[in-house]
């Protein structure tokens, strides 16, 4: 055999050597694509989750069970392989995720205090807390702030009021807004010429008491919806009852 020959004879030797090395290249390829896959497809998606659970309110009466109630249990974080199922104990390599977490909101301590307001002044039937997407609102009937036709408010107005006060002031990064909301039954004064003007006053007076509490006014604003936004169809006198409130919407302020 010549040089030339002998010369071919290697090279051709050496590629079929090499050639495992294409086959080995392609199979890792395939798995790295195989578990990018996998992880995708087990990464909960939490936003569209708090999403889901926004529409979800919560009862502050004493026989409604406390939002924490309401838990997951996973066994890794969920960013990390999602959720599994839930178990009956939490043991050590579990994590439990409650309501407020999926939120992402200080809501978990917001509600813990109003809760104890609420017991504290015994008005469990009167006040209701509830979540809609990043905000926190506080409901409050009408009657146990305002007489019926009037925008002045009661003296058992008072402790409900200083402890919303309290509640704003420990929470700064919150805005306030107070909206008022009457029933459907027509009123017509020297005062008031409509149930517009009614809850707008009230809405005011309102937003007055927790500026005179010290809550900075650049936090706060009031409005008057009147019979526009009922909870409930005005077609008793229980449910015109349940229409005439006062909400406080606590809302993260904007960095």
């Amino acid at each position: 055999m010549d040089k030339a020959s002998q010369a071919l004879s290697e090279i051709m030797e050496e590629e079929s050597t090499a050639g495992w090395l294409v086959t080995y290249a392609d199979l890792m390829t395939l798995l790295l694509c195989f578990f990018v896959l996998l992880f995708s497809i087990s990464t909960m998606n939490l936003e569209k989750f708090k999403q889901a659970l926004s529409a979800i309110q919560v009862s502050l009466g004493e026989k409604a069970p406390p939002v924490g109630l309401l838990e997951l249990v996973v066994d890794s974080p969920p960013a990390a392989i999602g959720f599994a199922k839930p178990s009956s104990g939490a043991g050590p390599s579990e994590k439990k995720i409650v309501l407020e977490d999926l939120i992402g909101l200080t809501s978990r301590d917001i509600y813990r205090d109003v809760q104890h307001f609420v017991h504290k002044s015994k008005l469990s039937d009167h006040i209701v807390v509830s979540i809609d997407g990043s905000k926190v609102i506080i409901r409050v009937t009408g009657k146990v702030l305002f007489e019926s036709g009037i925008a002045i408010l009661n003296l058992e107005a008072t402790p409900i009021l200083n402890d919303i006060v309290e509640i704003s002031r420990r929470y700064p990064e919150y805005n306030v807004r107070i909206e008022g909301h009457s029933d459907n039954i027509p009123i017509s004064t020297a005062q008031f010429p409509s149930n517009w003007e009614l809850s707008a006053v009230r809405a005011t007076t309102v937003l007055r008491y927790l500026i005179d509490g010290g809550i900075d006014p650049h936090r706060l604003t009031g409005t008057g919806y009147g019979s526009l936004l009922p909870l409930v169809p005005n077609n008793t006198e229980s449910n015109r009852a349940r229409n005439r409130r006062v909400e406080f919407v606590l809302e993260k302020r904007p960095e």
